[in-house]
């Protein structure tokens, strides 16, 4: 008999539809070593921008819909900022 480990109930920001365009950010972001991270803070959440060894915490909190919101912001000012063409 098998015994199954309890599914961790983790803190959640919910679901927000995101767009072909935030995934070409987000893609390009990843590829050049910036990642963007939604992590919960208490009963709020915080954003972690890493740019390859440096790590930087956005000073304001938020909820999980705006900072995930926010997150896609980030990722596209970062993809305008350095995809200069």
């Amino acid at each position: 008999m098998k015994q199954w480990a309890k599914k961790s109930k983790g803190k959640s920001p919910g679901q927000h539809p995101w767009t072909l365009e935030n995934m070409k950010h987000v893609g390009w972001c990843m590829k050049k070593g910036i990642s963007i991270a939604l992590q919960p803070r208490g009963a709020d959440w915080e954003l972690e921008i890493t740019i390859g060894k440096s790590i930087n915490v956005d000073p304001k909190v938020y909820d999980g819909k705006t900072g995930t919101e926010q997150m896609y912001k980030y990722y596209k000012y970062y993809y305008d900022k350095h995809n200069k063409q």
